[in-house]
């Protein structure tokens, strides 16, 4: 019998799903179960979500960020909010969660919306109409004054950059914050829009707690040094990427030894060869030799005979963060080194930090220099959300060198845009005058999720908000520790300017992708054997 209508037309073993039922609201509801696993890890309260994934390695967090990546979402709709959040995360490094889950809120409106039988269409005009004034708005709400900020001064770094690192961890942002301020003010460069994210490292070490966490200007390395030297003040340092040993002598090949002499001749002439090298290196006046790959015995031997300190990074990155914080040049072979290819330390040292040997090269005066933040904690996965913390902390302070706007936090924002968005529906004559009231009705997420985090009333709250802003203070949010609203200038929660611009363009953007869609069509998936179980310890690429 043959096949009629689409079927026709397509290979056998696709699937075709059109019109609304099938189509637009299916990946509506497929986008909103993905925002309500994020949603509850929303602001300070948010709630931990244990992810493991496809290697069994554990996650125990509330980045959504770092959710969102593990989860590896297949459903093509849910996929455009999963690259909206990772966007957001690339462009700010903060705010994937206000993304994905506001988007979701704003899908859920656009379902009611199209059930009440309006078009998608007459929907997506509404929300891009909302969003440019939304930005319009946003533009008000910033704080006055907030543009021209000093990035070296310490203590208004720490106020734009506590809202950030509390949504992560919250309690603890007193003791974080001051620590990532300093450590990015240390590495802050004279242009602070050249600030380069990867120049704060993190050392995780195991024991202690948070209170035990130090700052070194310079690195912090997770390895003994390989000689009996372990301690060095001021002094030059030559890098060799290949590593230093006895195969750096020029030949390889096959020698026919006749006699005893000859093979003893041969060992001294490789012994005084390697000597020879090593000699060179101290003469240039080196005290430090760092390689890139094995030291062998021989050379060590000899780098202790002219007191040299040598030290083993095996990992690329690692060598070339330290040749930035030297300025040292890294050298392909073992060959004695110019005088300007030479690097500088203040002092290298061996530590001992929670039981851990860990190599300390300090770097004061360096410009460029890279600052290491070394934190302790009790357990992996709590050093590891520590670190994604930091990670925020150090992506907002990137953002302000950019941008230092500000516009006020814990949600005060949102009410104030949801409040005069509304205004702006009632002027609109159209039918998309009902997707702006929508759209202005989504701001009510963000307080509402906060305060449900909190164990709070929502409803109470959000109209606590709203008769507050009505009656001219822009500036009440939800103070969660007391459970009230209050005026947040007092309590100094800040939001970043770029990061909500960002935050909510990205998932305007990303829900008028998905209500745009309404076939899809899906090829047979290729044929072949079934995929088969990953080994263990191998990655997927």
């Amino acid at each position: 019998m043959q096949p009629y209508g689409i079927q026709s037309m397509l290979k056998e073993g696709h699937k075709h799903l059109s019109g609304l039922d099938e189509a637009v609201l299916k990946n509506i509801d497929a986008c909103k179960q993905l925002s309500a696993i994020t949603r509850t890890s929303l602001g300070p309260n948010g709630m931990n979500k244990m992810v493991i994934n496809h290697l069994d390695k554990l996650f125990v967090t509330n980045d959504a960020a770092t959710i969102v990546n593990e989860l590896e979402v297949q459903h093509p709709a849910a996929k455009i909010l999963v690259l909206a959040g990772k966007a957001q995360q690339e462009e700010i490094g903060d705010g994937a969660n206000l993304t994905v889950s506001f988007a979701g809120e704003l899908l859920q409106n656009a379902e009611e919306l199209i059930r009440m039988g309006l078009h998608p269409s007459e929907i997506i005009i509404g929300y891009n109409k909302a969003i440019n004034k939304t930005i319009e708005l946003l533009d008000e709400l910033v704080e006055e004054g907030s543009e021209n900020m000093n990035v070296k001064d310490k203590n208004e770094v720490i106020s734009r950059m506590k809202s950030a690192v509390a949504s992560k961890q919250f309690g603890l942002e007193d003791v974080l914050c001051p620590l990532v301020a300093e450590a990015c003010i240390q590495v802050c460069p004279k242009n602070p829009a050249n600030f380069n994210v990867d120049n704060v490292r993190v050392a995780k070490l195991l024991g202690g707690g948070l209170l035990n966490s130090t700052i070194v200007r310079g690195m912090v390395l997770k390895s003994d040094a390989v000689g009996s030297i372990k301690r060095i003040e001021k002094a030059k340092v030559a890098v060799f990427v290949q590593g230093v040993d006895t195969s750096a002598t020029e030949t390889k090949g096959t020698v026919l030894i006749h006699s005893a002499e000859q093979l003893e001749n041969y060992a001294k002439t490789e012994e005084a060869k390697v000597e020879e090298l090593i000699k060179s290196v101290a003469d240039s006046g080196a005290k430090v030799i760092v390689s890139g790959a094995a030291v062998g015995e021989m050379a060590l031997h000899f780098c202790e005979r002219y007191k040299l300190m040598v030290l083993k990074i095996s990992s690329k990155f690692e060598l070339r963060r330290f040749c930035r914080t030297t300025g040292a040049v890294a050298l392909l072979k073992l060959s004695q080194p110019n005088p300007d290819d030479l690097g500088h330390v203040d002092s290298v040292s061996v530590e001992e930090i929670g039981g851990v040997r860990v190599t300390v090269v300090r770097n004061e005066d360096g410009g460029n220099s890279v600052s290491t933040v070394v934190l302790r904690g009790s357990t992996d996965s709590i050093l590891d959300d520590l670190e994604r913390a930091i990670d925020d902390g150090v992506n907002t302070y990137k953002a302000m060198c950019r941008d230092s706007r500000i516009v006020p936090g814990a949600a005060a924002t949102e009410i104030e845009l949801a409040r005069k968005l509304k205004e702006f529906s009632f002027k609109e004559m159209g039918l998309d005058q009902y997707a702006i009231a929508k759209f202005a009705e989504s701001f009510e997420m963000v307080p509402k999720t906060l305060a449900e985090n909190a164990g709070l009333n929502a409803m109470e709250i959000i109209s606590t908000l709203y008769a507050e802003h009505a009656s001219g203070n822009v500036k009440v949010g939800l103070n969660l520790e007391k459970g009230a609203c209050e005026d947040i200038s007092g309590l100094s929660i800040w939001d970043l300017y770029v990061t909500k611009f960002f935050a909510l363009k990205y998932a305007a953007d990303a829900v008028c992708t998905v209500l745009r869609v309404d076939q899809i069509i899906m090829s047979k998936p290729a044929g072949g054997p079934g995929k088969r179980e990953q080994p263990a310890g191998m990655d997927e690429d």
